[in-house]
């Protein structure tokens, strides 16, 4: 996982953070330095998906506490 951009979640604190994982660019949305959700994913090939917390599952909500508490440790890390 890195981050496409020059700034941290710490300095991001309230807005969307975006974060390449093998080739996939992830928007996840730092609500007050909490990961809260994900809202959009974009595939190496192009497709894309949104994610409005009101009509679809939102990945970070499968997230069990323990796998969620992770991946917050590792966006802070970045």
């Amino acid at each position: 996982m890195t981050k496409p951009g020059a700034q941290t979640w710490d300095e991001v604190y309230a807005c969307h953070f975006e974060v390449d994982v093998e080739g996939w660019r992830i928007s996840i949305c730092n609500d007050c330095d909490e990961l809260d959700y994900c809202e959009q994913a974009v595939s190496p090939d192009g497709q894309k998906w949104d994610f409005d917390p009101g009509t679809r599952t939102d990945p970070i909500a499968l997230l069990s506490t323990w796998e969620h508490q992770s991946l917050e440790r590792m966006l802070k890390a970045l």
